[in-house]
């Protein structure tokens, strides 16, 4: 059977035929299946959502009028039958609650990753390789140039820095669901004890994950300060308030930025970032090839970003791959 007679793209998003629903879809739906909270992926307004419980948790938080009829909440490893589909949620590693769909057909498995990262994260579930017939991947960081580098040497660049220009803030721009929280953890894994800063904007998800069980040390909010100075300070805030009269407050700024695409000159300096810290929630180039290797699929689909140089390298050593054009994948910097 042609993988393809049952689930394919259409203007809507992904289509799930057998069990009448969307993976991620573009835009509302009777039913969907979300992997993850980023806003390219979970949109609201669907009669029906099927996501992990924290994934249910931040669409709440983020999608204020969600009435409960509307989610069902499947934990990973958990598994529930929708039409004629078997269909499991396993760990991303992405963020906080991110999934990949695993579904069963007649004797055919197809894993929907979302976006995942392979690299150890404190704040969400490791990714799990699951085999299967058919695997869809993301695409972001998919070309030989993309290596990035360990987690922390790029965190001991913001503490060398702090070092070098102690009477200088630094504020690094993060992406407000995942990048922040995981720079956070990071800090404190490299032994920065210190109070860190938090723009407003970033408040409510950092709650939200304290919630849930992640634990970040002496955190506040800039606008909580009496009579602080802020030098030598780290203050987390949103890419795009470094450039915002809300960075005017503080003494001398070091505009950082943490996010996979600053391995790329041009956006380090489009952003404005004085340092660059490669820290990308997605796997680079020769982690999406051994994440190939792992899964074992005689099929795989490319989605969401640089397809091409994927299904190259697949082809290469005898997968049979192809580009899968979905959707409403739009490419966000600030979460790389």
């Amino acid at each position: 059977m042609n993988p393809r007679s049952w689930l394919y793209p259409t203007p809507r998003g992904l289509y799930c035929a057998p069990g009448d629903f969307y993976v991620d879809p573009a835009v509302a739906v009777p039913r969907g299946v979300i992997t993850h909270g980023h806003g390219d992926h979970a949109r609201p307004g669907h009669r029906s959502v099927l996501a992990t419980p924290e994934t249910l948790a931040i669409m709440r938080a983020r999608f204020q009028d969600m009435p409960d009829t509307q989610q069902q909440a499947l934990k990973y490893g958990d598994g529930v039958k929708i039409g004629d589909v078997d269909v499991s949620l396993v760990p991303a590693g992405h963020i906080l609650g991110s999934a990949q769909v695993v579904l069963e057909y007649k004797g055919q498995r197809i894993v929907i990753s979302g976006d995942f990262k392979r690299r150890p994260d404190p704040t969400c579930a490791p990714f799990e390789p699951v085999p299967c017939d058919v695997f869809i991947t993301e695409a972001t960081f998919a070309l030989p140039v993309f290596h990035h580098p360990s987690d922390a040497g790029e965190i001991g660049k913001l503490l060398r820095s702090l070092q070098t220009f102690p009477e200088r803030t630094h504020l690094v721009g993060v992406y407000a669901l995942g990048k922040c929280q995981r720079v956070i953890k990071l800090l404190r894994a490299a032994g920065y004890d210190k109070r860190i800063w938090l723009h407003g904007g970033l408040a409510n998800l950092c709650t939200l994950y304290q919630q849930h069980g992640i634990e970040f040390g002496d955190i506040a909010l800039v606008s909580d300060a009496i009579l602080e100075t802020f030098k030598g300070a780290i203050v987390l805030c949103p890419p795009s308030a470094i450039a915002d009269r809300w960075s005017r407050r503080f003494f001398d700024p070091m505009p950082a930025m943490a996010s996979g695409w600053m391995s790329v000159r041009a956006r380090a300096r489009q952003r404005g970032a004085e340092l660059p810290l490669i820290i990308s929630d997605h796997a680079d180039w020769s982690e999406l090839k051994q994440t190939l290797s792992d899964v074992g699929a005689p099929k795989v689909w490319v989605t969401h970003g640089r397809e091409e140089a994927l299904v190259h390298y697949a082809r290469s050593i005898g997968i049979d791959a192809e580009a899968l054009h979905v959707a409403g994948r739009d490419e966000e910097e600030g979460e790389g």
